[in-house]
């Protein structure tokens, strides 16, 4: 247990009533197949009883009193009897291990998807690995509950119920003394289940820390490698599973205690019973197949208790992984927010920030009244130190999170009302750490509109010149990129992500730093895209670069959360404050792009179209994205 984590506290009354509608709730849709499988269960121990209870007859009747015609009923009976056992054992795993198995299958799918679905402050508080865990691992001890586990700890208590009724009509003597014994044994075991339930509730949680970190190290391989650090990162894992297998081993220990217990409580309850037993046989008072009955009976009121404190740890085991997985699905999802109640219609893309504030953590201010207005069609533009708040002011416009205070407008409509599944349709991103699954080019481009026709697609990847790396690879399209497009560099990954915001097609368009990987002559062609792609849209962009902005409609210097200047490039370069400091200071070591009509030897706004064979002109990519092309 790491330093200043409590252990977990017991399941006692106050959490099993916590828990008790989440266990009704896997329960009551599969009553039917538990109650088959009840019936099932029962019919399997009463058959199962028919082989220790023939015995008494075998030594008694057909070997005592040599009554050779009963040998063959007795045993055609016995055969019988476990045909039944081995056919309802067969039917009860097929009903509800199967059952189990496809109940973790729908809950780690429900958890997912809920996962899914938090908001942004959940992921910022908790490691990938750790959700990972919670989806894949939380969830598997549940097929306790709903499987073989719960029929079998209930077969077990009524297969000794059972038993306790037989062995009490053979010898009540010999029975409460057993049973004396025996309740000792579950005082022992109960005691010993206080010290095994918290190392059992506690593993999952080092597991997820352990996965969380190691999940991180091996995303992170380049920057481990590239500052030598595999050794340190060695250390931290050999650490977490240190404690990991420390858990483990006093788990071990307490069984080891628990079997010692069980051995030796049951070695003397069978030399009490071999005693007491051999003494009524001698007085005459029982029989020698009576006695050999009295000791398998005994076996099965005495391996049930050991089948129980399995199937026990099993079930506190699942009831600890129910326990986390409520936890993940109790937190309320960003889209069932009651207040977003407002489905906006035709989006044109009017953004007022009023007096906004916002903070991540409580006390700890990120932005202090920022209040400003991108009118439908423009381009603001974010610039200023890093850490200023230029990317959390992006991240709310993109709803990934609420103000603290003040409101955010869209087309006269306060964001947090609005509906997110309607609201991110209508916008585009690309985000300053660029992201790419592991699949191929085409599949991370149609990744924000997976139904766009081929040709869609292809156009959005000339405008994101893709089409000129895309186009040399054996594959083309169809080349795997690899986990985060690993396979890919930079500037080739920031191209497929520009070109996965253009196939969106949206109304308003979030470029934080789309251009920072890409090499000059990359970066022009690139610019001479997204200023088509910008034309009509509200436009956000945050760049280093500021010879990239000059022809912003606005540009807002930010600073420790303030916007302390605003204005065009013109207006903020005459004024000689901290944009004029910023901008000189880059003067030079720039390439000049996003000119101003009749800078730079007469450039104009509009892309050059590209001539194709024939003296005709290409199609324009933009119109066959929005399915304006003629």
């Amino acid at each position: 247990m790491p330093p200043g984590v409590k252990p977990p506290k017991p399941v006692g009354a106050e959490r099993m009533r916590k828990l008790w509608p989440e266990i009704w709730a896997l329960v009551k849709p599969r009553r039917g197949l538990l109650a088959a499988g009840f019936v099932l269960m029962v019919v399997n121990r009463v058959s199962g009883l028919v082989l220790p209870y023939s015995s008494k007859y075998l030594f008694d009747d057909i070997l005592g009193k040599h009554h050779k015609e009963l040998l063959l009923p007795l045993v055609l009976v016995i055969l019988g009897a476990t045909a039944i056992q081995g056919i309802s054992s067969y039917a009860l795993t097929q009903l509800l291990s199967k059952a189990a198995q496809r109940l973790i299958a729908e809950l780690r799918r429900q958890v997912q998807e809920h996962i899914g679905r938090l908001s942004l402050a959940y992921y910022d508080a908790n490691k990938t690995g750790a959700l990972v865990s919670r989806i894949m691992s939380d969830v598997e001890g549940v097929r306790n509950l709903i499987g073989t586990g719960l029929v079998e700890f209930a077969g077990g208590l009524l297969t000794a119920c059972l038993a306790l009724v037989v062995l009490f009509r053979i010898s009540v003597q010999m029975t409460a003394i057993a049973l004396g014994f025996l309740m000792v044994l579950a005082y022992a075991l109960n005691k010993a289940f206080g010290t095994i339930r918290p190392l059992f509730r506690a593993r999952p949680k080092i597991n997820a820390e352990v996965t969380g970190r190691l999940t991180e190290s091996l995303g992170g391989v380049r920057v481990v490698k590239g500052y030598h650090a595999e050794a340190r990162e060695a250390q931290v894992f050999s650490a977490g599973v240190q404690r990991l297998l420390d858990n483990v081993l006093k788990s071990l220990t307490a069984m080891s205690l628990m079997g010692l217990s069980s051995s030796a409580m049951i070695g003397i309850v069978s030399a009490a019973v071999m005693y007491v037993g051999a003494g009524q046989i001698f007085a005459g008072v029982m029989t020698l197949g009576t006695f050999v009955t009295y000791t398998l009976f005994l076996g099965l009121l005495v391996a049930p208790v050991f089948q129980i404190v399995g199937i026990g740890t099993q079930i506190t085991e699942a009831l600890a992984g129910l326990e986390r997985t409520r936890e993940v699905l109790n937190e309320r999802p960003e889209d069932e927010d009651p207040r977003r109640t407002v489905t906006p219609g035709a989006i044109r893309g009017d953004v007022v920030f009023d007096h906004v504030d916002f903070s991540y953590q409580p006390g700890k201010p990120v932005l202090n009244d920022i209040t400003f207005r991108a009118a439908p069609g423009t381009v603001t533009a974010l610039v200023g130190p890093s850490g200023a708040g230029k990317s959390t002011i992006i991240g709310l416009i993109a709803a990934f999170y609420v103000p603290s205070s003040g409101k955010i407008l869209l087309d006269g409509v306060d964001l947090s009302t609005m509906k997110l599944s309607a609201y991110r349709t209508a916008i585009g991103v690309v985000l300053q750490e660029t992201f790419l699954f592991d699949g191929t080019i085409r599949e991370n481009v149609a990744f924000s509109h997976p139904d766009a026709p081929e040709e869609q697609i292809l156009a959005a990847c000339r405008i994101a010149r893709v089409d000129e790396f895309a186009e040399g690879f054996e594959k083309r399209y169809d080349t795997v990129v690899g986990e985060r497009g690993v396979k890919l560099s930079g500037g080739q990954r920031q191209r497929v992500s520009i070109a996965r915001a253009i196939l969106a097609d949206p109304r308003i368009l979030i470029l934080d730093e789309a251009t920072s990987s890409l090499d000059s002559e990359s970066e022009a062609l690139i610019q001479q895209g997204l200023s088509y792609l910008m034309r009509g849209r509200t436009t956000f962009v945050i760049a280093h670069r500021l010879s990239t902005i000059r022809r912003a409609d606005q540009i807002l210097v930010i600073e420790a959360g303030r916007v302390i200047e605003r204005g065009t490039h013109q207006s903020l370069y005459a004024a000689g404050g901290r944009y004029f400091d910023l901008y000189t200071k880059q003067h030079g070591l720039e390439t000049n792009l996003f000119l101003a009509p009749g800078e730079g030897g007469g450039e104009t706004d509009a892309a050059p179209e590209a001539a194709v064979p024939g003296g005709g002109r290409e199609p324009d990519p933009l119109r066959i994205i929005s399915g304006r092309e003629s």
